[in-house]
């Protein structure tokens, strides 16, 4: 996890623009350059480094002697540097799994260079010698990726829009600053002059797609085809546990988030078995959030308990999670109501890991809700297939919602997020099964994913049948939610007359609530004019409902209710 940031055909002094460039330094601790451009005096790269793998070349933009017109600023890990190397006899300089770009790019061009990576990734290339600038960003946008381009060739690309917006340009303040889209890589044309024009914008990956790095994958091919049970419960255990042992590429300490929900509480049984097997010398830390005895702190430590993990509880009081509001929507860039209440724990707590632990490389369950189909309102859903249409809608707005709540909240400390539910191979796998499969039985949400684990033992039965809890929901007690806690508090500090006229003054995404409106406040203070980074608020479908917290719907019942 890192900073980028770079830019092309400037009419600014560089040293003015490069200021732009520590808004994002927080993603990157350890480290900082900036590097000109060889020949291009108006072009520049800013790098923010977290030291996770070779620590000692690991510095960027990444040049080798075998490409000296190659200059490369990533942000990422690619988990299968070494089997393409294998695969390829290339010939590395550096321990840096990023350096396998270079190779890939030489070998066969841009657009095997993105199809063959498995991992996490944005990236800018430069090729110096053919006059090209490429951008790139991986399926599911797990590493976030923003870009402005001005008519007259004025490139500016970051990790984060905070570093993009206060750009100064001839012709005007830079305005569209925009996210990058996942899955695609853009081609562009340098000129003598340092300017750029894009030439295309290709998608390279969708999601439901076997990717074509599949070919040199440590699991080459499932045992068994067919859907079945048995074999489909089989290969959801491989793909995830590979998933899993891929992202264990680190240098440094292995933490993990655990809310006691489904999702976390697999990553982490997982995590902790393999880690053992590998002979990893230190105990996993696991990490929850919550108010005294809320659902999420009491199951948590169910599971650390069963797993034998070095167990942290951060308990939440309303106090710091109210003043922490206006730092949290700053470093997230949106004002999406449940991204924002749910990312308000996920801030605070990865506050702590960094202050009082040494766990750098943190685990969490992200993505599973969206690919298999966990959130409460699936169970109105009309059809198998539609609910399978909704599904992936939600992995390809990943990066708007849950994935830009998990980066920003974790980057925002210094700490890499590892995510193995949005690995490649598995999620591919778990679209490519029978629409009926997927969907919820027996009034359970991803009965699929917990009937594939019942036999493991990983887990206590009563959490690996577990009912969905929102994040921002089981970190505070049954008996008051933590939307309402923040509802109270607001509904002091934003005054009638203000939501009356909130169509007015936001036209677009119009708030609809004090909440709502309250966040869109705090949003415009920093982003102003920037409303359209959010095309839509978070909400359930087939339900009708004012409000995307799951405790409102009527199927939701707590575990202390049953």
């Amino acid at each position: 996890m890192c900073g980028i940031w770079a830019l092309f055909g400037s009419d600014e002094c560089l040293s003015v623009q490069c200021l732009s460039a520590m808004k994002i330094a927080h993603r990157g601790p350890d480290a900082f350059r900036f590097e000109n451009v060889n020949g291009f005096t108006n072009c520049c790269f800013g790098f923010h480094r977290l030291a996770v793998v070779d620590q000692l070349y690991g510095m960027q933009p990444i040049r080798v002697k075998k490409f000296p017109y190659l200059w490369l600023c990533y942000n990422g890990e690619i988990y299968n540097f070494k089997q393409l190397q294998k695969q390829f006899g290339f010939d590395y300089q550096t321990l840096v799994d990023g350096e396998v770009i270079l190779h890939l790019y030489n070998r066969g061009g841009i657009e095997q260079t993105a199809s063959m990576l498995d991992g996490v990734f944005a990236f800018i290339l430069l090729d110096t010698a053919n006059r090209k600038v490429f951008l790139a960003r991986d399926t599911y946008g797990v590493r976030p990726l923003f870009k402005v381009l001005t008519d007259d060739g004025f490139l500016g690309v970051c990790s984060e829009a905070k570093g993009l917006i206060n750009l100064k340009h001839s012709t005007s303040l830079c305005s569209k600053v925009e996210p990058f889209l996942p899955g695609h890589y853009e081609v562009l044309d340098l000129k003598p002059s340092g300017k750029v024009a894009s030439v295309e914008l290709v998608k390279f990956h969708s999601c439901k797609d076997e990717p074509l790095h599949v070919a040199c994958d440590t699991v080459e091919a499932l045992p068994s085809a067919g859907f079945d049970i048995d074999t489909v419960k089989s290969n959801i255990r491989i793909l995830f546990e590979n998933a899993v042992r891929k992202r264990l590429m680190a240098h440094r300490r292995i933490g993990c988030l655990l809310s006691g929900g489904l999702d976390s509480s697999l990553v982490a049984a997982v995590l902790l078995k393999l880690m053992k097997e590998i002979n990893i010398n230190y105990p996993l830390q696991t990490f929850a959030i919550g108010m005294e005895n809320s659902p999420d702190l009491l199951a948590a430590r169910k599971v650390a308990a069963h797993i034998g993990s070095e167990h942290h509880e951060v308990i939440l009081n309303t106090e710091e999670g109210i003043q922490a509001i206006e730092e949290v929507i700053f470093s997230l860039e949106t004002y999406d109501i449940t991204t924002i209440r749910a990312s308000i724990g996920m801030y605070l707590v990865s506050k702590y890991i960094r202050k009082k632990t040494d766990s750098v490389v943190i685990f969490s369950g992200e993505g599973s809700d969206e690919l298999t189909q966990g959130y409460i309102y699936f169970h109105k859903a009309p059809s198998p297939e539609e609910a399978a249409e909704e599904s992936e809608r939600l992995l390809k707005e990943l990066y708007l919602f849950d994935v830009l709540r998990a980066d920003r909240t974790t980057a925002a400390h210094g700490l890499e997020l590892r995510v193995p539910f949005l690995d490649h191979r598995f999620t591919s796998y778990y679209l490519s099964l029978p629409a009926e499969l997927r969907i919820p039985k027996n009034g359970i949400e991803k009965y699929l994913l917990r009937l594939s684990f019942e036999d493991s033992n990983l887990l206590p039965k009563e959490i690996l049948w577990r009912p969905k809890e929102a994040f921002s929901d089981g970190i505070a007690s049954v008996k008051k939610s933590w939307f309402s806690i923040l509802q109270d508090y607001i509904d002091q500090q934003v005054d009638d007359l203000l939501l009356e006229k909130a169509a007015e003054k936001y036209p677009f995404n119009s708030p609809k609530t004090k909440e709502s409106y309250y966040y869109r406040q705090i949003f415009e203070k920093h982003y102003p004019g920037r409303s359209s980074w959010l095309p839509h608020y978070w909400m359930p479908r087939w339900v009708k409902a004012t409000d995307p917290s799951a405790r409102t719907l009527k199927h939701y019942k707590s575990a202390t209710q049953e």
